[in-house]
């Protein structure tokens, strides 16, 4: 399960995160543009592959719509509706349901990390081929070091984190606006009727 939520935690920096520029201040802009496209009042989706670290490789899809987010692997999937979390691992077929704190929802939810670079990281960007290389660095942070590709129309690409000294790399493709029901973000107890459901709250 440990394994499961530190894949969610590195694909929930990598879809919220953003990147670019020679300035601090350059830099925070371009991470400002990020953020407002992934920040989308109607939602959006990707699909993303993850690798290095402890995590091996996976890959997934995600669904995002202002504080909600579902992520699925063949491992894992989480709903959160803002306020209630459901963590279905697949192979046990149980669902752990949780009111995550405010710690929790800043490794989970993709809401939170669209502020990250601005909780004390220091910034920079070098130009890319196709667009902005951002580094993010924060001294005593969980998530101490980041490289953030981001193409031209700031559309998120990769980022390469640096964890408890493992580095983990996150491709993102397909990324889009979506239009997405409040349903996409609530654990559906009839879609999964041999789950076992463990309330933790």
């Amino acid at each position: 399960m440990k394994k499961i939520i530190t894949l969610f935690i590195a694909l929930l920096t990598a879809i919220t995160i953003s990147a670019a520029g020679n300035t601090s201040a350059q830099a925070k802009k371009i991470l400002d543009k990020a953020a407002a496209k992934v920040n989308l009042k109607s939602g959006a989706s990707a699909n993303f592959t993850i690798s290095g670290g402890r995590l091996g490789g996976h890959s997934g899809s995600i669904a995002i719509k202002g504080k909600k987010f579902n992520a699925r692997t063949d491992k894992a999937i989480i709903w959160y509706d803002g306020k209630t979390q459901w963590l279905l691992n697949t192979k046990s077929d149980e669902v752990n349901v949780s009111n995550p704190s405010p710690a929790v929802q800043q490794s989970m939810n993709p809401y939170t990390f669209l502020n990250l670079y601005k909780q004390g990281y220091t910034l920079s960007y070098t130009n890319a081929a196709s667009g902005y290389q951002v580094h993010l660095v924060g001294k005593g942070k969980s998530i101490s070091e980041l490289y953030i590709l981001i193409d031209k129309s700031y559309t998120i690409k990769q980022v390469k984190m640096q964890q408890k000294g493992q580095w983990i790399t996150i491709n993102i493709s397909n990324f889009k606006a979506a239009k997405l029901s409040d349903a996409t973000f609530t654990f559906n107890r009839k879609d999964y009727p041999k789950a076992e459901v463990i309330d933790l709250r």
